[in-house]
C-alpha cells in the first residue's frame, strides 16, 4: 500500500483541507446538520476532526507503539464549547502538521493498516484523507446536501491516493464487513487516469490487486474524485456495471474506523 504522494503532499493537503473544513464550518453554523453523517451537527463534525488530530499528535509525538487507552483517549480527544470550537480545531491541526513534519524518518509507532507506508508517513496520508473527507462533510452541510466532485474540488493525484488506501488499506482487513457468500470481482477504472484496481470480494477478507481487470464482474467508472467520494459514500458520481446492486452493499458494510 505504498502511496505514491510524498510526505509534503501530504502535509499540504492536510493543510488546505482543515482550513477549508473550518470556513465551511464557519458558514454553516455549528449547529447546522451534516447530510452525509446522520445525526452530526457541524459542531460534532469539527470535534471529531480536531480530537482525531490530537490524537494523531499523541502518537507521533510520543512514538506509541499500538493506541492509548480509551480513557486516556477522551481526555486527549474532548473538545471545547462552541466559542472556542473553531480555534481548537486550528490549534489540533497546525500542531499535528508540526509533529509531522519533525518526525524522524525512522518512526516507530502505531500503524492499524496492512503493508501501510512507514509510520510518519502513513500518519500523514491518513490525516491528508480523514481531513479531506470531513472538509467534504462540512460542504455538504453549507449546501444542505451532497456536493458534487467539481464543488468538493478534490485534487485529482490526492484522489487517486484516496482510492488507493481505501481499497488497498481499509476493505482488505480482517474487520472488514465487506464479504461476499458468492465471490465476485471489481474493477475500479478512473477514466481519468491510467491507474486501477481490482477487488476480489469472497467470504474472507476483500483481496486488492492493481490495475482494472476488464474481465471482473463489476465495474466502477467515473473521474478519480468522483470515484473517490462515491467509494467514501460522499458522493454519487460513479457507474457501476455488472452488479448495479453492488454499490448498495458497499455502501451498507464499508464503514471507516481505525479497529
Amino acid at each position: 500500500m505504498a502511496t505514491e504522494l510524498s510526505l509534503a503532499d501530504h502535509l499540504e493537503a492536510l493543510a488546505a483541507a482543515a482550513t477549508d473544513l473550518s470556513d465551511a464550518a464557519a458558514t454553516a453554523g455549528l449547529s447546522a446538520t451534516v447530510p452525509t453523517c446522520p445525526g452530526w451537527q457541524v459542531r460534532d463534525l469539527v470535534a471529531h476532526v480536531g480530537g482525531v488530530h490530537r490524537w494523531a499528535v499523541e502518537i507521533v509525538s510520543s512514538a506509541h507503539p499500538r493506541n492509548l487507552p480509551d480513557a486516556e483517549l477522551v481526555g486527549i480527544m474532548a473538545a471545547p464549547g462552541d466559542d472556542e470550537l473553531l480555534d481548537w480545531f486550528t490549534e489540533g491541526v497546525t500542531a499535528l502538521g508540526t509533529v509531522l513534519a519533525n518526525a524522524p524518518a525512522e518512526l516507530t509507532a502505531l500503524v492499524f493498516l496492512r503493508s501501510a507506508p512507514a509510520p510518519r508517513e502513513f500518519w500523514a496520508r491518513r490525516q491528508a484523507h480523514e481531513t479531506t473527507i470531513h472538509r467534504v462533510d462540512a460542504l455538504a452541510a453549507v449546501h444542505g446536501r451532497l456536493v458534487t466532485a467539481a464543488e468538493a474540488d478534490v485534487d485529482h493525484d490526492l484522489a487517486l491516493d484516496g482510492i488507493d488506501e481505501l481499497v488497498t488499506g481499509f476493505i482488505t482487513r480482517r474487520s472488514s464487513a465487506l464479504r461476499s457468500d458468492l465471490p465476485l470481482t471489481v474493477a475500479i477504472a478512473p477514466n481519468d487516469s491510467g491507474r486501477g484496481w481490482t477487488v476480489a470480494v469472497s467470504p474472507e477478507p476483500a483481496v486488492t490487486v492493481p490495475g482494472a481487470d476488464p474481465d471482473a464482474d463489476v465495474l466502477i467508472t467515473g473521474s478519480a474524485a468522483g470515484i473517490y467520494l462515491g467509494l467514501w459514500n460522499r458522493g454519487d458520481e460513479i457507474a457501476v456495471d455488472g452488479e448495479p446492486e453492488f454499490l448498495g452493499v458497499w455502501r451498507d458494510k464499508v464503514r471507516i474506523s481505525w479497529r
